[in-house]
């Protein structure tokens, strides 16, 4: 299988990755966990032995999606400056596994994550990791190749379908989806023959997505935003169904951090989140600004055109949307993306459970062992976040929330 993801390595990381382990005995360590090129990290020792001494200074790693709008518009912003922190002008990193392991070498204290990759560190690996507070909510979608015939999932039998990594909120709704249509997930290479209700799934890294599309070297894919906006303005792709309107306002990349420097750090890991949740607040209410902003036509954070950012950040309950079924609960009154920072314990259950039936690539025993109710504990950090809302309570205006019970409700999945 091809992990083109594991490519983009760059010197600097490498080089992190090089001190105290070799590059040979993480890349054995990567594998021991049955992860390989599209795996995750080496040994939690890794962390205690190269991040060095807190220095105080933010360092933060992102994709290139809108799910890290929220750490880009706080430093576009000043936000980080304005609570007194001194920040590094954020670093983009093209792929889930190089941005992974640069944050498990020190090199960000702060990242966005697929919200399954945390619970793979520290439940699989024992890497300290913390979620702080949700990225985003919804923001993903799935389109299919102009040579593809589909109107629905079902129509995906034998045909290949990228998604961005294993343990992805992508991977688990494709998933979930699939087998609603009475297709079986399979991961195979892209020369075997499928059955007429077998899918082949295979990782690739969101920016290599509408290209290969285009190419039609895979039928379709999955993937966050500003992919899917691509895949239909530069690819002709389609724009088959949105996540967000199968699992109502649902988490997808989640704010992290090394819960070492939470512990040890409290005052300067609530500024952190104090900027965090005021930009969300004000991407909520200013979507078309913000994502001009950060687009290659504004400040550059994102490599896309203004046109396709603001497309995926604004662009959802269309009558052709509506029409070709890639929207079909509009009455949920949901955006393309939104940005609400609560981190709702009944959805980290929730994807607890629906990873232990996701077929992934490597090893999945650690699942089997674990309790929704301990992880959502265990894994997720509240208290900061509840105290950024408070300071900052522009979140009301996102969608889904009730005010008279804001920390509570109740997940919503409709196939």
């Amino acid at each position: 299988m091809c992990n083109c993801d594991h490519h983009h390595h760059d010197a600097e990381v490498d080089e992190l990755l090089s001190k105290p382990l070799s590059r040979r005995s993480f890349m054995r360590a990567l594998a021991a966990g049955g992860i390989a090129g599209s795996g995750l990290l080496g040994p939690a020792s890794l962390f205690a032995q190269s991040a060095g001494e807190f220095d105080g200074v933010l360092r933060i790693g992102y994709i290139p999606i809108t799910d890290a709008a929220a750490l880009l518009t706080a430093h576009a912003m000043g936000y980080y400056e304005e609570e007194g922190l001194r920040v590094e002008q954020p670093t983009l990193i093209r792929g889930w596994s190089p941005l992974v392991e640069a944050f498990t070498a020190g090199r960000f204290n702060l990242v966005h994550l697929l919200k399954p990759i945390p619970i793979w560190m520290r439940y699989q690996n024992g890497f300290p990791v913390k979620i702080m507070s949700w990225a985003h909510v919804n923001g993903s979608g799935v389109v299919v190749g102009r040579h593809v015939q589909a109107d629905s999932f079902a129509d995906l039998g034998g045909k290949h379908v990228a998604v961005p990594y294993w343990y992805s909120m992508h991977n688990v709704v494709l998933q979930m989806a699939l087998r609603d249509a009475g297709l079986t997930p399979v991961i195979r290479d892209q020369r075997a023959a499928l059955a007429p209700n077998e899918v082949n799934l295979m990782i690739m890294p969101p920016p290599d997505m509408p290209p290969a599309l285009a190419a039609r070297s895979i039928d379709a894919y999955i993937v966050a935003e500003p992919f899917n906006a691509a895949g239909e303005l530069r690819a002709q792709g389609k724009l088959l169904r949105f996540t967000g309107d199968i699992w109502k306002n649902h988490p997808c990349c989640v704010v992290c951090m090394n819960e070492r420097v939470v512990t040890t750090q409290p005052e300067w890991t609530q500024k952190v989140m104090n900027a965090i949740v005021r930009a969300q607040g004000y991407i909520q209410e200013n979507k078309e600004e913000v994502a001009v902003m950060l687009s290659r036509d504004g400040k550059q954070y994102l490599p896309m055109p203004a046109d396709v950012v603001v497309r995926a950040m604004t662009h959802y309950d269309t009558p052709d949307y509506r029409a070709q079924g890639s929207l079909r609960h509009a009455d949920w009154g949901v955006g393309r993306i939104d940005f609400s920072p609560y981190p709702y314990p009944s959805a980290t259950k929730f994807l607890v459970g629906a990873m232990n039936e996701t077929l992934v690539g490597g090893d999945t025993t650690f699942l089997s062992g674990l309790n929704p109710e301990f992880v959502a504990e265990d894994l997720v950090n509240y208290e900061f976040v509840k105290k950024a809302m408070a300071t900052y309570p522009a979140w009301q205006n996102a969608p889904g929330i009730d005010l008279e019970n804001p920390f509570v409700r109740e997940e919503v999945i409709r196939l």
